[in-house]
């Protein structure tokens, strides 16, 4: 394994934590045997830099307040082979806690040296405190947007928590504005079905915003769902949201603005029967008729539905 020089080095923490991709070095070599564990303020190094040493692959644990939960398999296994190929370029960055050394940024360049079952990893070594090593780690994963919204947000909610910080201290420490943090935060008071697809990213923040809008959680799932299904956009999502809230009715050409009592009586019937059903319900209402129209997806979701009404078939 190439060592790292001088000149890779010494760029100080904010080039180590900005990125975890290697880029062309020499190839790399057979590993060397691993050093004896000695404490962190001690002189050894790696080229004469203090602070920089190899350390034993065994010796290094997690984050405990890493917020990346999700690592990619096929990004893991071409920074494997990158790394197999070309060697590493940036060390990772640790605490001493006790006998261990606690990543602080580098979790993936870890997990793959663990796969490529070398046992020493070059590191950069430094003191740090619950509060710093946090913030570090979620900075490093903000700066390589790495993060999907639902762990950036569980990243700032664990600052906040576990370190009783508030959302201006919690932002100060990331760089990031307050807004941008207090943002983050309410996408966690959506269902977990919907963190779960803005995870995926199979909704986007734009679509979360609007889903929050809506207070009825039933209805909420339904508009979440039927936007991936339909391929919504934000904008034709907002223009549903905003129609049902203005109580528009009536089908092309014959659009009519009911009275406000009325609109709040429909709204109210459409929220009680989404709710009893599980499933999106819309009223078509006029003065002489009007439809039910109750949305369902798929020949399962319509058993359920029946059931729910009590239709046995």
């Amino acid at each position: 394994m190439a060592k790292p020089t001088p000149s890779r080095l010494g760029r100080g923490l904010g080039a180590l934590i900005a990125s975890g991709t290697p880029a062309s070095a020499k190839p790399a070599a057979a590993p060397a045997p691993a050093a004896p564990v000695t404490p962190a303020s001690a002189t050894s190094s790696v080229d004469g830099l203090p602070g920089y040493r190899e350390i034993p692959i065994a010796q290094v644990e997690a984050n405990p307040y890493q917020p990346r939960k999700e690592f990619d398999p096929a990004a893991l296994a071409d920074l494997v082979d990158s790394i197999r190929a070309e060697g590493l370029l940036q060390p990772i960055v640790v605490r001493q806690v006790g006998e261990k050394f606690q990543l602080i940024a580098g979790e993936r360049r870890w997990r793959a040296f663990q796969q490529l079952k070398l046992k020493s990893i070059p590191a950069r070594v430094m003191t740090s405190s619950d509060a710093s090593s946090a913030s570090l780690a979620l900075i490093e994963n903000l700066q390589r947007a790495d993060l999907n919204p639902i762990e950036e947000a569980h990243g700032y909610a664990s600052l906040i928590r576990d370190f009783d910080l508030t959302q201006d201290a919690a932002a100060q420490r990331v760089g990031k504005g307050r807004a941008t943090v207090a943002n983050s935060l309410r996408l966690l008071a959506l269902d977990a079905e919907i963190q779960g697809y803005l995870g995926k990213a199979m909704l986007s923040v734009g679509h979360a915003k609007v889903l929050l809008g809506v207070d009825d959680g039933a209805e909420r799932l339904v508009l979440a769902r039927r936007s991936i299904e339909d391929g919504l956009s934000v904008r034709a999502l907002e223009q549903i949201v905003q129609g049902h809230r203005a109580g528009v009715v009536g089908g092309p050409g014959k659009k009519r603005k009911m009275p406000a009592a009325e609109a709040t009586a429909l709204a109210d019937v459409e929220k009680k029967l989404t709710s009893h059903l599980g499933a999106r319900v819309t009223l078509r209402h006029a003065p002489k008729n009007g439809r039910i129209i109750v949305e369902y997806h798929g020949n399962d979701d319509l058993a359920r539905v029946l059931e729910r009404m009590g239709v046995t078939l």
